[in-house]
Formats: C-alpha cells, structure tokens, sequence
C-alpha cells in the first residue's frame, strides 16, 4: 500500500538565518581567493589548447593505423 509523502515544513526563520549565514560566509570565502591574472588566464587557455591539438592529433593518427591493420589482417582487404 502506497502512503503519501508529507510535505516539508515551510521555512521559518531558523532556516532563513542560516541561508543568509551562509551566504555571507560563501561571500568572505570567495574574497580571500587569490583570482589569476590576465596573462596566466591566456597561459592557461593556451596550454589546454596545445594539448587538445597534441592529444587530437595522436587519437587520429592511432586511428588511421589501427584501421589499416583491421583492414588487411582480420577483413584480408
């Protein structure tokens, strides 16, 4: 037999006191990061593009591999 669910309380201020706690708490965190740079933020972006392009390029010629051997060994093309 199925029961139904209750519903939750409606929040009361307890709730309302520790939302905005936290909140204030988030917001002082966010204040003590040390956020980088325009040059390390281009750094960055530049690295991750290198190695998507390094790693793009091995997964395709892996690729272009693999296929040849799948072709002439196991299909006999």
């Amino acid at each position: 037999m199925a029961t139904a669910r209750q519903q939750p309380p409606p929040p009361g201020p307890a709730d309302e006191r520790r939302r905005s706690n936290f909140v204030a708490e988030s917001w002082a965190e966010l204040k003590k990061v040390e956020w980088p740079g325009q040059n390390q933020v281009i750094q960055g972006t530049i690295v991750v593009l290198v190695a998507c392009l390094v790693v793009g390029t091995y997964l395709y010629l892996n690729d272009q591999v693999w296929k040849q051997v799948v072709s002439k060994v196991f299909l006999g093309q």
